[in-house]
């Protein structure tokens, strides 16, 4: 059976912790920030953890 092939847009956006949790960055922070508050701006600079719903899906497009 051939290897699984790791979808090349999740790995730009995606990174596994090195206990196995997927890290990623918020959205909404790219453009139009000048009807957002300061506060808003700062905490989506932060990268969070991805929540259990979706991490099987993430997973399998990595290949891990």
């Amino acid at each position: 059976m051939p290897k699984i092939k790791t979808n090349r847009g999740a790995a730009k956006r995606f990174k596994v912790t090195g206990t196995g949790k997927i890290v990623r960055h918020h959205a909404k922070a790219a453009h139009i920030k000048t009807k957002k508050s300061p506060k808003l701006k700062r905490n989506l600079r932060t990268s969070t953890i991805m929540v259990k719903a979706d991490e099987g899906r993430v997973k399998r497009m990595l290949g891990i």
